[in-house]
């Protein structure tokens, strides 16, 4: 996956994502038969009190996890489906399409879009903005010929810091370099 450059676009995003009360995002229901196609498949929803459960699994005692720890205690939600599948076009594109066409201007803008003709592979970033100019949501969309993956983070998070999520809750491991881009860690 690219979702590591996307990071990288995000960062430099100087918004500030402020609180929203739920995920507003409707996955469409046609993902559930993904899972029986897929060969391999997550299906992550924390949101609310499970949401801080989980956090109470990260140590305090190691840096990285107290990073994350502090940043899920500020989140309402974590939603990601991923699938991946043996063989080329086994999903359908209108699944993606009918989950792009909810993140629509005014209340939400694209801010990263990545095709790779090499690859087949597309990763898009949208934003929510809403009227206070502040950030008040994240979506990430990753949609390749064998892998399908919706990302999105709901509640108050920096752009720069869901590198810190990276590697958690199935969000794709990535780290900084020291030339200051993001790095896909395989």
């Amino acid at each position: 996956m690219r979702v590591a450059s996307l990071v990288l676009a995000v960062g430099l995003t100087p918004l500030f994502v402020q609180q929203v009360p739920a995920q507003e995002i409707r996955l469409p229901a046609s993902l559930d038969r993904l899972s029986q196609k897929a060969e391999e498949s997550v299906d992550i929803t924390l949101d609310g009190p499970l949401l801080k459960m989980a956090g109470r699994f990260l140590s305090d005692k190691d840096q990285d996890e107290a990073k994350v720890k502090k940043l899920v205690a500020k989140l309402d939600g974590i939603y990601v489906r991923c699938y991946q599948f043996a063989e080329d076009g086994a999903y359908d594109r209108s699944d993606v399409e009918s989950v792009r066409s909810q993140l629509q201007a005014p209340a939400w803008g694209r801010v990263v879009g990545v095709k790779s003709q090499r690859d087949g592979e597309n990763v898009d970033v949208y934003l929510k903005v809403p009227s206070s100019n502040e950030l008040g949501g994240l979506v990430i969309i990753v949609a390749g010929p064998r892998e399908l993956a919706f990302i999105n983070i709901v509640g108050t998070i920096q752009p720069e810091d869901v590198v810190d999520l990276s590697g958690h809750f199935n969000i794709p491991g990535m780290r900084a370099s020291s030339s200051d881009q993001w790095r896909e860690e395989r």
